[in-house]
């Protein structure tokens, strides 16, 4: 039977390859549409808590993975022997930069080699992984070429960029219109098909790269606009007024403006990183990037200006940084999830810790730090939240605005707040003991 066939009827079995803040959610998006699913990780851990029923990964819920697991239609492994088993595969694997800031494909390299060595007439394979114009077609392509199958008659490539927001209330990922690009019409239309069982609406675009450019401008738009936002906050601050005042009141134009805000530095797997994809692609094609790359030398000097307010307030307060008690309040990148991807906090911790501050953190979603690719273990665990807590610091640092702090509880017990985050101005505080970044 044709792969066109076994999508319409729901006879495909769809596998998911890394099941992390894309992938896992992509997986339970296919189930809940009936149709057969294989999860594979690399990370053993992942695998043997989702045969478990377990789900490690709190903003999805807690039972949708049993639900799953005992419907007999779900499975994970991390063999990648077994890619030749789905008849669609979607590659969600990290794409990170390196140590230069250039784009690391070793992810997409790797699974590719993998789907490769079983690839089999019929199969459809999607990547999802956010990444330069043309890695779809001159990374992947020649790789699966090499089994001796034709790309658009024997199996069939598209790009579909992931679109998830972890945390959001209003969008989960059934209702993310998604954008999808074929190598070819064919695979395309296939791609197109595939996703429009479970998705409720799906955007065919003419190639995959046209999609893989509409997802870089989505996150170069939002990281160019949090840079002016941001530079914004430096300048205004040195003129003594409220930049958060300002964006409300630019807010209330109803045409012509959308609001973003400051914050300590930029965090999450696609604005700190996304930008650098296409600035990169572009000197192999000899343009330059100027508006890009200022904003991200912007974004990343944010976690500097913080610290900077840090010691100031604190120096002006007769305390040195050095030896100073700091207490870090969110570690997550965002509120109300415990996403630490590329979070501004780790920087912060990792530069008060350099000027010789002794520095905790709270945060109710990350009991405790993990290994990260660029900042390795911290190795802290989350300090209990009290008000005997907060007075024994000398410093508080709000870093991420959970909705889970009590507010009014850090102002009335903290003996100093530096307030990154613009949390404070609806809270009832002493004005001499606070202070923005």
């Amino acid at each position: 039977m044709s792969i066109e066939n076994i999508i319409r009827n729901h006879t495909a079995t769809v596998g998911v390859i890394g099941l992390g803040y894309v992938g896992l959610p992509l997986v339970r998006a296919f189930h809940q549409a009936g149709f057969k699913t294989l999860g594979l990780d690399v990370d053993d851990r992942k695998v043997q808590a989702l045969r478990r029923g377990e789900n490690y990964l709190q903003h999805l819920g807690t039972d949708f993975v049993k639900e799953m697991v005992a419907s007999g239609r779900f499975n994970a492994t991390s063999d990648l022997s077994e890619l030749g088993k789905p008849d669609a595969i979607i590659v969600c694997v990290p794409t990170p930069l390196g140590k230069h800031l250039e784009p690391d494909l070793s992810y997409i390299e790797q699974t590719t080699d993998a789907i490769a060595a079983t690839l089999r007439p019929g199969q459809l394979i999607v990547l999802e992984s956010t990444t330069y114009p043309g890695t779809t077609r001159l990374v992947m392509q020649p790789r699966l070429d090499a089994r001796g199958l034709k790309c658009g008659s024997d199996y069939f490539l598209a790009f579909s960029p992931e679109r998830e927001d972890p945390g959001r209330k209003d969008h989960q990922t059934q209702t993310i219109p998604k954008l999808v690009g074929g190598i070819d019409a064919r695979s395309g239309e296939l791609a197109v098909m595939l996703y429009s069982q479970a998705i409720k609406k799906v955007i065919p675009v003419s190639s995959a790269e046209v999609a893989e450019s509409a997802k870089l401008l989505e996150n170069i738009y939002r990281a160019v606009n949090i840079a002016l936002v941001n530079e914004m906050k430096v300048v205004l601050e040195r003129m003594g007024i409220d930049i958060w005042e300002v964006v409300d009141a630019a807010s209330t134009k109803p045409f012509g403006f959308q609001a973003f805000y400051p914050g300590p530095g930029l965090g999450g797997h696609c604005i700190p990183i996304d930008p650098y994809y296409l600035t990169w692609r572009a000197k192999e094609v000899g343009l330059p990037t100027r508006f890009i790359e200022l904003a991200g030398e912007v974004n990343h000097n944010m976690p500097d200006y913080v610290v900077q307010r840090v010691a100031l307030a604190l120096n002006q307060r007769s305390k040195s940084v050095n030896n100073a008690r700091v207490l870090v309040l969110g570690l997550a990148y965002k509120p109300n999830i415990d996403d630490v991807r590329e979070s501004p906090s780790f920087e912060l911790i990792e530069k008060l810790t350099a000027l010789g501050a002794k520095v905790d953190y709270n945060d109710p979603h990350v009991p405790r730090t993990h290994h990260m690719r660029h900042f390795g273990d911290l190795n802290m665990s989350s300090v209990e939240l009290t008000a005997k807590s907060l007075a024994s610091y000398d410093c508080v640092l709000i870093a991420t605005h959970h909705a889970a702090y009590d507010w009014q509880m850090v102002a009335d017990h903290a003996q100093l707040i530096v307030d990154s985050r613009g949390v404070m101005r609806n809270v009832k505080v002493d004005p001499a003991k606070l202070v923005s970044a």
